[in-house]
């Protein structure tokens, strides 16, 4: 189920979904000027930490190959930041829906789960 071109797309939604959340809630949690920084820099460091460290045979070849549960791990802080990110902005109908349609996400790709568990 995982690799069906849909939940592909999906995944690929909520990615940037979780970067555009990280943009507007490091602009919106403050007033200083560095708050330029925020909205750039938190989904850069998301972004890169995202595309560098893979597991191999999981999309693309990794920059550095992780294993499957550390792979997880970083979906889940790239992920889970982005929806803590929307909470501490005082978007909480944001952040519930971001939180949501992540489950669902995980929920219909199962499959990648136990493989990546299992690797």
């Amino acid at each position: 189920m995982s690799q069906h071109p849909l939940q592909l797309v999906f995944r690929f939604l909520l990615e940037l979904a979780g970067l555009c959340a990280l943009a507007a809630a490091g602009w919106a949690v403050t007033e200083a000027p560095w708050r330029w920084a925020l909205a750039v820099g938190l989904p850069l460091l998301a972004a890169t930490v995202w595309a560098v460290f893979r597991v191999a045979g999981d999309g693309g070849a990794p920059i550095v190959a992780v294993s499957g549960r550390l792979r997880l791990a970083i979906e889940a802080m790239v992920l889970g930041g982005a929806v803590a990110a929307l909470f501490a902005a005082r978007w909480p109908v944001a952040g519930g829906a971001l939180a949501t349609t992540i489950l669902l996400h995980y929920a219909l790709a199962y499959d990648r789960i136990g493989r990546l568990l299992r690797g």
